[in-house]
């Protein structure tokens, strides 16, 4: 066997250790818990950026897909191809949303609203989420040639 035929790419490993979480934290994102409305941090949030898994850190929502829906949690109508599994709800009405890295549970989807064009409203728990800011978007307070 020779060096190139010995050589192989190897795939990025699925992210087996998550962040240590919370007591509340747990509550909502492992034991599928509901923080209350207009209590999360991320709610009002309408600066450009990614929203990622607070348990993982896998990306779930671009902020141009963040819209105000008046009802207490962040809102999308749109998630990052593949980030976010649906799943029928416990209760067997809803349909749950679900981080597809790690499944944690990041709130429920709703269909038929009339909020966007889309007519999808993606209602996440704060919590359950963590905000990364555009590089565009950070003030960069830097002086050139020092």
């Amino acid at each position: 066997m020779n060096a190139q035929e010995n050589t192989k790419t190897k795939l990025p490993e699925k992210k087996t250790e998550f962040k240590k979480l919370t007591d509340f934290e747990k509550y909502v994102i492992i034991q599928k818990g509901t923080e209350r409305p207009f209590t999360g941090e991320l709610y009002k949030t309408d600066k450009k950026g990614t929203y990622v898994c607070k348990q993982c850190g896998a990306a779930l929502y671009k902020s141009d897909a963040k819209f105000d829906a008046q009802c207490g949690w962040p809102s999308f109508d749109d998630e990052i191809k593949g980030a976010v599994l649906k799943s029928l709800d416990a209760d067997g009405r809803r349909t749950e949303i679900t981080c597809a890295n790690c499944g944690g549970h990041l709130g429920h989807v709703f269909y038929g609203e009339g909020f966007t064009q889309k007519n999808t409203r993606h209602c996440v728990n704060s919590i359950s989420m963590e905000f990364i800011p555009a590089k565009d978007d950070k003030k960069d307070n830097k002086k050139g040639g020092q």
